[in-house]
């Protein structure tokens, strides 16, 4: 009989992201990308999506380089954060308990393998709009105002990693996240592996870094409702001088629609929609062959060579 497998995390709750470029990241994530701000803290601003139920989902910090500054993960429910902390105490892998953040609570921080820090904790504010942001539907935490993009929400983050499988190996076993898609080249190595929280297909994925640099980005992206969002979102970031690296598409792993930009500090940003749920509860992890990867994407487009090399810091 194989292990139960336990649901100990929820979701991503929220990333930090380094942008050199403070101010111009800011407009691009309020009046393009349709963001509130939901408070600010020294060099941070912190920011949310229309469909947060939590405070926020991004938290923007001036920084020296480009990148990713902390992930932090909600976990299901006070035990499940012991019973997660336990397990990455007695990796090594463990830093500390921090006080908390705006909008949530102590948070346990460690770093993977390859060097990303993340955290993970359970207490946390829900989300109350003012005023001029109460909805009418009762059951959505914030009015849509279909500014810009109008991201609804957070909706994944893709580490660049200099061992892939040594960092899916972590979060499968320390956090209890779960393969749903891998890429298995002909010499064996996994330079792409998508992990999933609950039932969504992927909240976190690991892409081998052509650089070998650890512990790198390559992008956070946020959800939309429907397909024609992101052709809205393209014409958006046309008119407004963004630069599109990879138009819009659907992906052939996880059929997720797709365009990929780049934020003014220079972090790569996709806005996404579609993609499947897992309802199985026996699901087997669906493995692509380096030739059947070969195909492109999922309408047999190839994909754009900077995705195997471009990241944040930039090297």
């Amino acid at each position: 009989m194989g292990k139960e497998l336990m649901f100990d995390v929820a979701h991503v709750g929220h990333v930090e992201l380094l942008t050199p470029k403070h101010d111009e990241s800011l407009r691009f994530f309020t009046d393009i990308m349709g963001l509130e701000i939901a408070g600010q803290n020294g060099p941070s601003t912190y920011l949310r999506c229309w469909g947060d139920y939590e405070m926020y989902s991004l938290k923007l910090t001036q920084s020296e380089q480009a990148g990713v500054g902390h992930t932090a993960l909600r976990a299901m429910s006070p035990e499940s954060l012991d019973r997660r902390v336990q397990a990455i105490e007695a990796s090594g892998h463990g830093i500390g308990w921090i006080d908390g953040d705006l909008g949530h609570g102590k948070a346990y921080q460690f770093r993977g393998p390859d060097g990303h820090l993340m955290e993970l904790y359970y207490d946390s504010d829900r989300y109350t709009a003012p005023e001029h942001l109460r909805p009418t539907l009762k059951n959505q935490p914030q009015k849509f105002t279909g500014r810009g993009v109008a991201a609804k929400h957070l909706d994944h983050i893709n580490f660049l990693s200099s061992n892939t499988e040594a960092d899916g190996t972590f979060v499968e076993e320390k956090l209890g996240l779960r393969l749903t898609e891998q890429i298995v080249l002909d010499n064996g190595r996994h330079p792409g592996l998508w992990y999933r929280a609950t039932n969504k297909s992927y909240d976190l994925v690991y892409t081998q870094d052509a650089t070998g640099t650890r512990g790198r980005l390559h992008h956070i992206a946020f959800g939309v409702d429907t397909n024609e969002g992101i052709w809205r979102a393209a014409d958006i970031f046309v008119d407004n001088n963004v630069f599109i690296e990879f138009a819009p598409s659907k992906h052939a792993i996880n059929q997720t629609y797709f365009v990929y930009v780049y934020e003014p500090g220079g972090n790569r940003i996709e806005v996404c929609a579609g993609g499947y749920l897992v309802l199985a509860p026996d699901w087997e992890p669906i493995t692509w062959t380096e030739a059947e990867r070969k195909r492109g994407q999922a309408w047999g487009n190839a994909t754009v060579p900077s995705f195997h090399t471009y990241g944040t810091p930039v090297v």
